[in-house]
């Protein structure tokens, strides 16, 4: 098994121990299940597919799907994965597939997801044109695409002529990134994924890095020293813990002034 789905969390920058700062986007990965499954002999091909989140509004297909697969709710996002290797093993109908069954630190995978809807643009936006010049009468038409080029013949537009129009929501997919680590259930991809935030990103392995290219990413570390995965979920005791030690060394400091003012009192009495 080589693709795993997961929901786009974040996107920052980490550090790897050679120093070198990477951006990275954070995709957390719940564990995915195996709803259906596909053989050479009855469709023709070898494929299972495996879902994803929870459906609110669910066709009755796909309550009858995810029935099958022993599920109380449908799945919102189902992908189906192909197996073209003869000899390799197909989970289970019903079967779970967590993250480090699929990913390991290291591996080099390509993730695919629905980028930003930006609605209706121009050329400028859309297509990267300079317009046309401010001044010699068109000082209204500054983003304007200009002459179309077509005369009597052919006496049309040709077809994917770079114009205005819907731009975003395509099914975008980034190459070449690699894992640069994996904490509890998320998983740390160095670079960027397209979509918004909790959007849902397929992650496919497609090789593993040289153990002399790869080096892993820089953990952060909390005040004492631990992992902020690991970090406990109670911090009030500690907190309470500190403001008291501040206030016995107020009271400590506070004991040494009072006694020299006593003395210094004494002295201009003498």
């Amino acid at each position: 098994m080589q693709t795993i789905i997961g929901q786009k969390s974040e996107q920052t920058q980490r550090f790897l121990t050679n120093g070198t700062r990477i951006p990275v986007t954070v995709v957390c990965v719940n564990p995915n299940k195996v709803l259906a499954s596909k053989s050479m002999a009855k469709e023709g091909y070898n494929a299972v597919q495996i879902g994803a989140g929870v459906h609110k509004n669910p066709t009755r297909s796909q309550l009858g799907t995810a029935k099958k697969a022993n599920l109380t709710a449908a799945p919102k996002v189902i992908k189906e994965v192909r197996f073209f290797d003869v000899n390799e093993v197909m989970p289970e109908v019903g079967a779970v597939i967590s993250l480090t069954d699929v990913l390991q630190p290291g591996d080099i995978v390509n993730a695919t997801g629905t980028s930003k809807g930006k609605g209706w643009a121009g050329v400028v936006k859309r297509h990267n044109f300079r317009g046309g010049p401010r001044t010699h009468g068109q000082s209204d038409r500054e983003r304007a695409p200009g002459s179309l080029g077509q005369t009597t013949t052919p006496g049309r537009v040709y077809k994917g002529k770079r114009m205005a129009g819907r731009m975003g929501s395509d099914t975008v997919t980034v190459q070449n990134l690699f894992v640069a680590d994996i904490i509890g259930n998320k998983v740390y991809l160095a670079g960027l994924v397209p979509g918004h935030l909790n959007s849902f990103v397929v992650i496919k392995k497609t090789g593993k890095m040289a153990d002399k290219k790869f080096s892993p990413m820089l953990r952060m570390e909390n005040m004492d020293g631990m992992p902020v995965s690991e970090e406990p979920a109670n911090t009030q005791a500690p907190k309470a813990e500190v403001t008291n030690q501040v206030e016995e060394t107020k009271f400590e400091s506070a004991a040494p002034t009072s006694e020299v003012k006593v003395e210094k009192s004494m002295e201009e009495a003498k």
